[in-house]
């Protein structure tokens, strides 16, 4: 694992001034919308929000330890199902759910909101809530929490997206939005040197550092998954990945490593990396948008090995 050398290090400051703001101010809204892509420090910066609000109301108490361990009285966190089942599967393996239809943050839980937001707060002011992943609400689950939303209470929602879109109009009407923006790479670049303990990336010789950024799409945490999933690669697999591949028979054997060694969120960051490096050597838009189809393929779910046999097989006849 890549390790951090300081804490918070994807705290934006734009963010961080107006939320500084709002708990100075105590202009507390009764719901906040953090809306950004998938890595650049959502649920970070509401932990630390959530955190300067209780400590207005207890600060002699050690609120950091407990709102990290679940346990502050006044805190409920709500997360998708299956994150809760089955923590492998991570946050950025979800998006084939939405494709899907499967539900995965229910009403039940919302219904367990009303219950928590009738007790009454014991250590602080407010009681707060954080849905994960908010656009992953199922219809009844969305119509739950827009009425709860609509009534009078001693409750603060704080609701994490990558994708305002899934969100019903009437929800986002009654949220203050948050926006998070991507990094650049040169702010990228910034953060790795000064927040991450570079001497022990293992860069593969390969692989352009400039690729690894331009992948990230202005994401940090994505960038770091990068890195690990590709140094997970043995040099004899990235060797066959630096440029499109014409041997049916080393697209057959790339195909079935790749499926096998990787899960499909991290399957979908490798085609992402992928893209990047032959887009750079190729300027091939077709090769590009064969690629964005195989991502597709993966988030869909359907039969991996297969999709990504068919796609290379479909690029090994193109003409580059």
């Amino acid at each position: 694992m890549i390790e951090v050398k300081k804490n918070n290090f994807l705290f934006n400051a734009e963010v961080n001034t107006c939320l500084n703001n709002i708990i100075k101010n105590k202009s507390f809204a009764n719901g906040y919308i953090f809306y950004g892509a998938e890595g650049v420090g959502k649920k970070q910066t509401a932990l630390q929000f959530i955190k300067e609000i209780f400590k207005q109301s207890s600060p002699k108490e050690n609120v950091e330890e407990k709102i990290k361990n679940n346990n502050h009285p006044d805190f409920l966190i709500i997360e998708p199902d299956n994150l809760l089942t089955n923590k492998s599967s991570r946050s950025s393996d979800l998006e084939k759910t939405i494709k899907s239809g499967f539900e995965i943050i229910k009403i039940a839980q919302i219904r367990n909101i009303k219950t928590f937001l009738s007790q009454k707060s014991i250590n602080s002011e407010k009681k707060i809530v954080l849905i994960i992943d908010a656009h992953l609400l199922n219809e009844a689950a969305s119509n739950c929490l827009l009425k709860t939303l609509e009534e009078p209470s001693n409750g603060i929602f704080i609701l994490l997206t990558s994708k305002l879109n899934l969100l019903l109009n009437t929800i986002i009407s009654r949220c203050q939005i948050i926006r998070f923006r991507s990094f650049s790479s040169k702010q990228i670049q910034s953060i790795l040197k000064d927040y991450l303990d570079t001497s022990k990336l293992n860069i593969n010789t390969n692989l352009k550092f400039e690729d690894l950024i331009n992948s990230a799409n202005g994401s940090p945490n994505q960038l770091i998954k990068n890195i690990e999933i590709w140094n997970d690669f043995s040099d004899e697999i990235i060797s066959k990945l630096d440029f499109p591949i014409k041997n049916s028979l080393e697209i057959l054997e790339i195909s079935k490593l790749i499926s096998e060694k990787l899960e499909i969120y991290q399957q979908t960051y490798l085609v992402n990396l992928i893209q990047t490096i032959w887009w750079r050597k190729t300027k091939n838009i077709n090769l590009i948008k064969k690629l964005e189809n195989l991502k597709f393929l993966l988030r869909k779910n359907i039969q991996p090995r297969l999709a990504w046999e068919i796609t290379f097989l479909k690029i090994s006849i193109e003409d580059i």
